[in-house]
């Protein structure tokens, strides 16, 4: 069984930070920013959304309109804590609106 991302290489905690974020319910994507710089750079590659500081991680995401955004943001940062123990910044960039059709 591989562990690889899809760009071949090996998984990290930026990795991690993103697929707990994304299972989160009430979270619909994850967001670069708004200058689309908000990520972990990797050789070849980059995790978008997730920013990873020695004494803090940040993580900027895109929420459905069917969760409170507060519970949401907690949700998110209680995942987020279970990998990185440091505070977590959670920034709400959009709110992801379904298409009525």
């Amino acid at each position: 069984m591989s562990t690889a991302s899809p760009s071949g290489a090996t998984p990290g905690p930026a990795d991690a930070v993103r697929a707990a974020v994304l299972g989160v319910p009430g979270v619909n994507a994850m967001h670069g920013g708004v200058f689309a710089d908000v990520a972990t750079y990797l050789p070849g590659r980059r995790v978008t959304g997730v920013r990873l500081e020695p004494e803090r991680t940040e993580v900027h995401v895109v929420v459905t309109p069917d969760n409170p955004i507060p519970g949401v943001a907690d949700a998110v940062r209680a995942a987020v804590q279970h990998i990185r123990p440091e505070p977590v910044d959670v920034y709400v960039e959009d709110i992801a609106i379904p298409d009525p059709q």
